[in-house]
C-alpha cells in the first residue's frame, strides 16, 4: 500500500509548544454555601488553579460600634451577642470585664465560676459547629448530624440558665443575669461525662478518615511567621504551631486557677499549619474545655451570683483595651469613656477579620476545591467581621 495516500497519524501531527489559556474571573459568594456566610470572594483563575483571591465583606454590617455610642453601657451587651453569634457568651465576657476593670469592680466567686463554665460550654458549642460544617464543606454529611446532636445538649443547659439558645445577654457587669438553678451544675457534669466519648466518634467519622485527610493535609499551609504577621489568633494561629492562648498568656477572670494545656498543630498528617492542623486544634481544645468546666464546677461556691451587680453603671473617664480568648481567637474591646452614661467610643478587634485577611496570601496556586477547605479551616463568622 502506498503510505503517501494515508492521512498522517496523530503522532505525526504538529503539536503546539504551549496551549493558550485565558484568565477567568469568578465570583464565589456571597450566596455560596462554602463561604460560611455572606462573603464574596473574587477569584482570578487559570483553569482550576487560583491566581488571586480577593475577599469582599460588607453584606452583613452589624453597625455595632455606632450602636454602642447611642445606648447605655448595659444596653450594649445584647449587641455583643450579635457579633460572633456562635459564641455570644464569650462576646459578653470580654466587654463586661473591660468595664469592670475600668470601674475597679470586684465580682464574687460564684459569678466568676459561672462565667467560666458558660464560656467554655460555648467554646465547645462553637467548635462543634466548626467541625460539623467543615465536614459538609469536604463532602461528609453524617458528622454534621453528630455534632449538632451534641450541641443541642449545650443549648439545653443555656436555655435553663438564661432562657435563650443563641443570643444570651447573660454575663452582666458585676456578675450574671441569673443564678444557676438547683441541679444545673450536676447536669453540666453529666454532659461532660457524656461528651468525652463522643469526641472519639468524631475522630472515627471525620478526623482520621482517609478522604478527609487527603483533602486537608498539606493544604492551605500557613507558616508561623506569616500567621503572626497577619495578626492571626486562636486555632488559626495555634494550628501553625504558635502556643498563644490568652487564657494562659494574659489570664482574665479566674482562668489562672485551672489546669489545662494549649493545643497546637504538629503536622501529624502533613505540614505544620495546614488545614488539618487547624481542624485538629479545635478537636483537642474541646478536651481542654471539658477539663476547665469540671474544675470550675467542683470549685464553684454557694452564694448569690448577682450580689455584686450594680444598680447603675458609672464608668470613669478613661480608656481601656480588654482582650479575651474567643473560640475564633483574640477578641478585643477598646473602650473610651468620658464619664457619661454612654460610651464615647468602642472599637472591636475581630479575630475572624484578621484570620480572613490571610486568605489572599495563601490562596494563589491552589485549586478551587482546596479554597473551600481553606475557608472552612479558618472558621469565620461574618457578623463579627463586618461589625
Amino acid at each position: 500500500m502506498n503510505k503517501s495516500n494515508l492521512p498522517p497519524s496523530r503522532f505525526e501531527l504538529e503539536v503546539p509548544n504551549k496551549l493558550k489559556t485565558e484568565e477567568m474571573t469568578l465570583s464565589m459568594g456571597p450566596q455560596h454555601p462554602s463561604t460560611h456566610g455572606v462573603l464574596q470572594i473574587i477569584l482570578k483563575t487559570d483553569g482550576e488553579i487560583i491566581d488571586s483571591a480577593d475577599p469582599r465583606i460588607g453584606y452583613l454590617h452589624r453597625c455595632f460600634e455606632k450602636h454602642a455610642e447611642n445606648v447605655t453601657w448595659h444596653q450594649v451587651i445584647p449587641y455583643t451577642d450579635r457579633l460572633d453569634y456562635i459564641a455570644s457568651m464569650n462576646n459578653n465576657l470580654g466587654y463586661v470585664i473591660g468595664l469592670e476593670r475600668m470601674m475597679k469592680l470586684e465580682v464574687n466567686e460564684r459569678a466568676e465560676h459561672l462565667r467560666v463554665i458558660v464560656a467554655e460550654l460555648n467554646r465547645i458549642a462553637s467548635h462543634l459547629i466548626a467541625l460539623g460544617t467543615y465536614g459538609l464543606d469536604i463532602g461528609a454529611f453524617t458528622p454534621f448530624l453528630y455534632t449538632f446532636r451534641d450541641r443541642e445538649r449545650i443549648l439545653d443547659l443555656f436555655e435553663e440558665i438564661c432562657g435563650a439558645r443563641l443570643l444570651y445577654n447573660y454575663i452582666w457587669v458585676g456578675g450574671v443575669a441569673y443564678d444557676a438553678l438547683p441541679g444545673w451544675r450536676d447536669k453540666v457534669l453529666q454532659f461532660c461525662d457524656y461528651f468525652l466519648p463522643k469526641i472519639k466518634e468524631y475522630n472515627d467519622l471525620l478526623t482520621f478518615n482517609k478522604i478527609f485527610i487527603d483533602r486537608t493535609a498539606n493544604v492551605g499551609v500557613i507558616p508561623a511567621e506569616l500567621a503572626i504577621n497577619y495578626g492571626m489568633s486562636g486555632p488559626g494561629l495555634r494550628g501553625s504551631g504558635v502556643p498563644y492562648d490568652l487564657r494562659k498568656i494574659d489570664p482574665y477572670s479566674i482562668y489562672d486557677r485551672f489546669e489545662f494545656d494549649i493545643c497546637t498543630g504538629r503536622g501529624e498528617m502533613g505540614t505544620v499549619g495546614d488545614c488539618w492542623d487547624r481542624y485538629w486544634v479545635r478537636v483537642a481544645e474541646m478536651y481542654e474545655s471539658v477539663k476547665i468546666i469540671r474544675q470550675a464546677c467542683e470549685a464553684m461556691p454557694d452564694g448569690d451570683a448577682k450580689e455584686t451587680v450594680p444598680r447603675n453603671i458609672k464608668v470613669p473617664a478613661g480608656e481601656y483595651y480588654m482582650h479575651t480568648e474567643s473560640p475564633r481567637g483574640e477578641l478585643g474591646y477598646y473602650i473610651i469613656s468620658d464619664g457619661g452614661k454612654t460610651a464615647n467610643r468602642i472599637k472591636v478587634r475581630s479575630p475572624a477579620y484578621s484570620n480572613l485577611s490571610i486568605l489572599s496570601s495563601i490562596a494563589p496556586g491552589v485549586m478551587i476545591a482546596d479554597l473551600v477547605a481553606i475557608i472552612g479551616s479558618l472558621d469565620i463568622v461574618l457578623g463579627e467581621i463586618d461589625r
